[in-house]
Parts: C-alpha cells; structure tokens; sequence
C-alpha cells in the first residue's frame, strides 16, 4: 500500500537552524501544536496544513499528506517567514554592547519567530494563562479533536482547531470539558465578540502598535503579555515584547532589574532593544529556560 506521505523535500530556511534551535522555534512557546516523534522527526498542524519535518546533515526537510503537499510548501515558506532575512535581523540587535544578549544569540543560531495563523494565535494564548507549554498543547489538542475537522485521513487523525466563528457555536461548558478551567469564558465571550464584528482582529493587529495593543486588550482575558505574544507570533509584530516569569527573572538577574513590573520591564525592552525587540525576547526567553533546565 503507497504512503500516504509525499517524498521528502528541502525547506529552504536561511540560516538553517540546528536540532537545539529547531526545538526551540517548534515547542518553546510560540507554537503548541508540533509533537517530537520517535524518530527525532517533528509533527505539527496550523490553519489547513500538516507537515512533518527532519534535520539531516544540516538540512531541513519536510514532507505531508500526498493529497495536501501541493499547498504545504508554499504554507511552510509563509509559516516559518522564509521571506525575513533573520541573520541580518538578528545581527542588527545591539548584541555588541550586550553581552548577555550576545549570549543568547551564540546558543541559538538561526533562531526565528514563526508567522502563525492569527486567530490560533489568539487562542493558543488565551489558553496560556498561569499554563505550561505542555497543558497548553493539551488544551489546544481537545479542542481540535472535539470541535475541529479533521485535516487528513488517518487512523488517528489530526484535525485542525475551530475556528472564532465555530467556537461562538460552543457553549462555555462544553469549552470546559476541554480542560480550560476558567479560560473557557474567555474564549466564549471573544468568540462570541469576534463573530458578531468579523475582520475585526485583522484591522486592530494592523493599526499601529499601541493602539492594536490597547484594541486587544479589550478582549475578555487578554492583558498586555497575551496582547503582545499575538501581536510577535500572529501578526509579526517584531516591536512588540511579552513579558512573562522568564522574561521578568531574566531582566532582573541579567539586566539588574530587580521588582520591576512587567509593565517597566516591557517598557525597558522595547527602548534597550529596539524595534526588533520581540526576536530580542525570543533568545532571552530560550536562554533564561535553557538555563534553568526546562
């Protein structure tokens, strides 16, 4: 019986990144659906599309569903921002007066941040609040499982996410079931929002960065660090820079900036590093939990 997978194909990323700085990009924060398999090769989902990648001999490639592959390549271009020159973005950090910064650059070559459907990104982060990465891609795979069409068929299919219009259709305690807890009437009070005003996200996120912060900020359960992580993962705002327990610790032992609120710290990281502060975040994020074993 044929594979029901497509042959392997190079994915033209620059830099190319290693197996530490792949991970990092895959499961590290900005994205919860890509799941390391077996074989050292990553599974993810996003929008319509699955695809599995590899590293091998310092080349990245990937594969999907023969009936899907021929949009897929394009949709990995697009998803992974091939378009972005990230070595030059990078090396335009201030990386040569900050030898922490530095640091962070040297231990994740080719680091980048990953251009995601936006209305995921809304709802991959409003799941975030007080969770680990794990339970956030715990959450995210029941609501895909329970209330998203499956993208492929498989004996264990992997579907995508609803989208804001179908989870306006969910009650708040079928939302629960998914093990939201109370971010489940967050996600049906802005869904509830987001069908009633539709191209209502698309237009905040294009205003300009203050007033797309301050229009999410109106959404139910979206303070300023979810606001910015959509803004960074979802709308490729590089301006903006989220503020978490990471971020919070690491500007306190690196930068000496100790009980600092994250309003100061967000503050502080967007006039210390420019308006590339948000790939700034990144590596220190990655860094800070690197270092703490995580």
């Amino acid at each position: 019986m044929p594979s029901i997978w497509s042959d392997w194909q190079p994915l033209a990323i620059t830099p190319p990144p290693n197996a530490t700085t792949l991970a990092e990009i895959l499961d590290g924060g900005q994205a919860f659906r890509w799941f390391r398999q077996p074989d050292d090769t990553w599974r993810g989902a996003w929008a319509g599309c699955v695809a599995e990648l590899r590293l091998a001999d310092d080349r990245l490639t990937w594969r999907a569903p023969r009936t899907i592959a021929a949009h897929t390549g394009p949709a990995l271009h697009e998803y992974f921002a091939a378009d972005r020159d990230w070595a030059a973005l990078a090396d335009a950090l201030p990386w040569r007066s900050d030898a922490h910064l530095a640091r962070c650059l040297a231990a994740f070559p080719g680091l980048r941040i990953l251009r995601q459907p936006l209305g995921e990104t809304l709802l991959h982060f409003l799941c975030s609040a007080t969770k680990q990465i794990v339970q956030i891609k715990q959450m995210s795979a029941l609501l895909a499982e329970r209330h998203g069409a499956p993208l492929y068929p498989l004996s264990t299919q992997p579907h995508r996410l609803p989208t804001w219009a179908e989870l306006a259709e969910i009650s708040e305690a079928e939302l629960r079931r998914c093990l939201l807890g109370f971010r489940a009437r967050y996600i049906h009070q802005t869904a509830g929002f987001l069908a009633a005003h539709p191209g209502w996200l698309e237009a905040t996120v294009a205003l300009p960065y203050a007033e797309a912060k301050a229009g999410l900020c109106e959404l139910p359960g979206v303070g300023e660090k979810i606001a910015d992580c959509v803004l960074l993962f979802g709308a490729g705002r590089l301006e903006a820079f989220p503020v978490d327990v990471w971020i919070l610790k690491t500007l306190a032992t690196r930068y000496g900036l100790p009980n600092w609120k994250p309003a100061q710290v967000a503050h502080f990281g967007r006039t210390h590093f420019g308006p590339l502060a948000g790939l700034a975040q990144q590596y220190l994020f990655a860094c800070e939990r690197r270092t703490a074993g995580r």
